[in-house]
């Protein structure tokens, strides 16, 4: 497995840089006239790329609830997951607190109907609640959480967002190697029995030290704010933890369904989910410091 993580991991980095450069790059183009402004608007590429990722995490999310006998549809849960990831992404900045969280509770409000309704179509109430909790998990997780990738490259450069990713899977890399050298007491077993107190100190440690490195280096961009090195410290920490509940959030889904890994998309690593966990729940957090210190 580390063979196969070695092999695909550089080739994943290199997919992610062509997206950022590509982002960057088309964000100084000349746009269509019919949207009213003279370039395109920033993050178009990651945009479709979160698309892409809220389908295909979808996909596995229905069958790890196909395996625990819920017939959640994947059509279902792909469009709730792309909705909550347009409300999420695409609110007017300009609007008021109150409008903003009354269009995503309309938003969540919509999903659950049309989700009974959906699910209820056949004249039987078999499953449909459970079905429904899987659409509405689908909205919020790949959804609303998803969208603030989204939110936070048309805020800000895309390579703070690319900084966010590195802080946060740093801490998952920090994590493994510090548990496989110096672990010995057992985070949570029930759960995920390979993580230990020993990875989670490390992964945290080695977060927060990029996240003090790193806001050094983003900060010499233009239109990036200069934030102190302690700042980048302590976001770095609330990263690597937010991450590593993003994991263990994901393992509780899997193991519920007796499985190791949400699929096998991608060969040493497993599923699309299995990659993504972590930055889904860092992502707000992320974008809640950017606000404060921005």
């Amino acid at each position: 497995m580390l063979k196969q993580r070695l092999t695909l991991g550089p080739i994943l980095i290199v997919f992610l840089l062509g997206v950022a450069f590509g982002d960057e790059w088309l964000d100084r183009q000349a746009g269509p006239s019919w949207m009213g402004r003279e370039t395109w608007p920033p993050g178009v590429l990651v945009f479709l790329l979160s698309v892409t990722l809220a389908i295909l995490g979808t996909r596995e999310l229905a069958r790890i609830l196909a395996d625990k006998g819920i017939e959640a549809s994947r059509r279902a849960m792909g469009t709730s997951a792309v909705l909550g990831l347009m409300v999420m992404a695409f609110t007017p900045g300009d609007w008021d607190g109150p409008a903003g969280v009354a269009i995503v509770a309309g938003a969540s409000a919509f999903v659950l109907v049309a989700s009974l309704v959906f699910y209820s179509r056949g004249r039987t109430v078999e499953g449909v609640v459970a079905a429904t909790g899987g659409t509405l998990w689908a909205f919020v997780y790949l959804g609303l959480m998803l969208g603030a990738v989204v939110l936070i490259r048309r805020e800000h450069s895309v390579w703070v967002l690319l900084w966010v990713v590195l802080v946060t899977k740093s801490c998952d890399i920090g994590a493994y190697f510090t548990g496989k050298s110096i672990g010995r007491h057992k985070l949570i077993p029930w759960l995920s029995p390979g993580k230990t107190w020993e990875g989670l100190i490390g992964g945290v440690v080695f977060s927060g030290a990029v996240g003090a490195i790193g806001v050094g280096l983003i900060g010499r961009l233009d239109g990036v704010p200069e934030v102190p090195w302690w700042s980048g410290l302590i976001v770095g920490v609330l990263l690597g933890l937010a991450g590593q509940a993003g994991d263990l959030i994901a393992s509780l889904l899997k193991r519920d369904a007796g499985r190791k890994d949400s699929g096998g998309l991608l060969p040493g690593f497993g599923g699309v989910l299995d990659v993504i966990d972590s930055p889904l729940v860092a992502m707000p957090v992320a974008y809640a410091w950017l606000v404060a210190v921005a």
